[in-house]
């Protein structure tokens, strides 16, 4: 019965959402009142075979990350994200959990900056949400999975980015992100997911290792940064990093001084690159069989 529950709910939650309040093009004529399963499938990174079966009954036990996605994708108050949770037989994270909710009204603040680089990361550094303009810049994230969605896993383990970096401004990036890692480890003690993310760090990365031995404890700050995209080549912006109080999420802005070169060029590539993912499917972000991370 909770699992019939679980899928009319996001059903009838599906259906009460516009596109334009999703932050997409409504896009013609309409046989359904609000989004689409493949819009659905599009902003929460789910497939569409796995919402069929969610909102059919056909599928059960959804994961934590399942709901977590599927909240933020439908706009969930937090009593809407609780009842979710209830009814797919689990517990929203406690107090010592790395929160992954964004609340409605900071998703209105992400829609406006339709036309700014912005993502949004966990306390543990972990990829949440990334806009059109974001994807455009750094590189597409749906293509990433598991831990690859992890910016500490990415800057020790992971491929390169397009981030230029000398070896000094490497090490002084990666030394930031273990001081934070610690400083989120101490206060969410109780994260199953962020304890894994260090054991498989400590396990495969000498350096993180050396760093971690250390102790040290921060915050990754702010900065400029020079990024070398492969279309338009090198542009440098600055990088805000702004916490939403009493989330500990992070949301980073990339900008750049208007009347500027590097203005224009962060114009182009957000142009050319929300053009290009435009229409496009999205790879499947989680298993379609298990809800698990894929």
């Amino acid at each position: 019965m909770a699992t019939t529950e679980f899928g009319q709910a996001v059903r009838r939650w599906r259906e009460r959402i516009t596109p334009e309040a999703a932050g997409l093009p409504a896009g013609g004529q309409r046989r359904t009142p609000g989004l689409r399963r493949e819009e659905l499938s599009q902003l929460a990174g789910i497939s569409v075979d796995y919402i069929t079966r969610l909102e059919q009954g056909r599928a059960t036990s959804p994961s934590q990350q399942v709901i977590e996605a599927l909240s933020r994708a439908l706009r969930l108050s937090s009593p809407e994200r609780a009842h979710l949770f209830q009814l797919g037989g689990l517990q929203p994270p406690g107090p010592d959990s790395v929160p992954a909710y964004l609340t409605p009204s900071v998703q209105r603040l992400l829609d406006r900056l339709t036309h700014t680089p912005v993502a949004v990361f966990d306390a543990a550094w972990t990829l949440l949400l990334a806009n059109p303009p974001y994807a455009a810049l750094m590189g597409d994230p749906t293509r990433w999975r598991g831990h690859q969605r992890n910016g500490v896993w990415r800057n020790f383990l992971g491929p390169s980015d397009r981030v230029r970096h000398t070896p000094q401004s490497r090490r002084a990036l990666q030394t930031a992100l273990v001081a934070d890692l610690r400083t989120a480890s101490a206060r969410y003690p109780a994260d199953q997911r962020l304890r894994r993310l260090i054991d498989e760090l400590l396990g495969q990365s000498d350096l993180f290792a050396e760093l971690w031995d250390t102790g040290i404890a921060g915050r990754h700050e702010a900065a400029r940064k020079t990024i070398d995209h492969p279309h338009v080549g090198a542009v440098t912006l600055d990088c805000d990093i702004l916490t939403v109080a009493g989330s500990d999420l992070r949301i980073m802005v990339y900008t750049a001084e208007t009347g500027t070169e590097d203005a224009d060029l962060l114009a182009l590539i957000t142009t050319l690159g929300t053009q290009e993912l435009v229409g496009r499917r999205r790879p499947e972000t989680y298993n379609s069989e298990t809800g698990a991370d894929a």
